[in-house]
């Protein structure tokens, strides 16, 4: 069952948005669920920390840039866990990481993401993760559009986990 006080926390900051969108992998879609006004929105933010929360136990998190990061910032203070940043690509100074922050060799992270559509950039961020040294199964997002991130995910041995669908949300309407 969906979280229909998060489906209404995501309404009430307009986040849910309905037209001709161009998405990040080029496809287009009549629905947009605008990640920077509900990860800018407290109520949001808090909403969300608690869902991920009850779902990640003592493991070590990982954002995936840039929208990962408020998520994976509020879950961490929400559960008391460390957390990484993953890149999408290295920076061309100082340390040139592709993950940002104390990962041990062998230790069990989970990827918190935003909206997953075909799941790419969370498969990204597992890949650059495991090369660190990252055990990574796991793959939490706020939406799942629905669109093949499922299954391009566990090309990777990845578990794709949701708060909400695009379902969820659109029945909601």
């Amino acid at each position: 069952m969906a979280n229909e006080e998060l489906i209404a926390a995501l309404q009430d900051a307009d986040a849910v948005r309905y037209g001709d969108f161009e998405l990040s992998h080029g496809g287009t879609s009549d629905y947009y669920v605008d990640k920077y006004l509900f990860e800018t929105d407290p109520d949001c933010l808090q909403l969300i920390a608690e869902a991920f929360a009850e779902r990640v136990g003592e493991t070590k998190l990982a954002g995936v840039a840039l929208g990962g990061v408020p998520l994976v910032a509020v879950t961490s203070v929400e559960t008391g866990n460390p957390y990484v940043v993953a890149r999408k690509q290295k920076k061309e100074y100082g340390t040139a990481n592709l993950v940002e922050g104390r990962l041990d060799e062998g230790e069990e992270v989970v990827v918190l993401e935003d909206i997953a559509t075909t799941g790419q950039s969370a498969a990204d961020a597992v890949e650059a993760l495991r090369e660190a040294g990252a055990t990574v199964n796991r793959v939490l997002v706020v939406v799942d559009r629905e669109e093949g991130a499922t299954e391009n995910l566990a090309k990777y041995d990845v578990e794709l986990e949701s708060l909400l669908t695009a379902s969820d949300l659109l029945d909601a309407e």
